[in-house]
């Protein structure tokens, strides 16, 4: 058996979510269709931006799991991601702070799905 190799985020627009992500991670999508957007984050792993199933998400309901992305570094790699990002104008949830894990922060997309960044050690 083989380890996940999809991570699917549901956006009720597709082009708003394409322009956000391929502006906070400084990718391109691997294609472009007019419901599915697929990001390449690792040689077989994709990240994909999906509204096939707009109709089911409602902004306004809670977000129950999180995007991560770790950097390497210490904490203040954390916190110089922070700085970048909160000049992009993203929404933050969580203020950079220390956790059992490291240092870490929350902010979400246009959606309100969560993206949570830390520490790799």
């Amino acid at each position: 058996m083989s380890a996940p190799n999809l991570f699917l985020v549901y956006v009720t627009d597709i082009e708003r979510s394409t322009a956000f992500y391929r502006e906070l991670f400084e990718i391109e999508p691997v294609m472009l269709t007019p419901r599915y957007v697929p990001f390449q984050v690792a040689p077989g792993v994709l990240f994909a931006l999906w509204n096939g199933r707009s109709d089911r998400v409602a902004p306004e309901l809670p977000r129950t799991f999180e995007v991560g992305l770790m950097v390497p570094g210490s904490g203040a790699a954390v916190d110089d991601l922070y700085a970048t990002w909160a000049a992009k104008n993203v929404t933050v949830v969580e203020e950079p702070h220390d956790d059992v894990f490291g240092r870490t922060f929350v902010i979400t997309d246009p959606d309100g799905n969560l993206i949570r960044v830390s520490p790799t050690a």
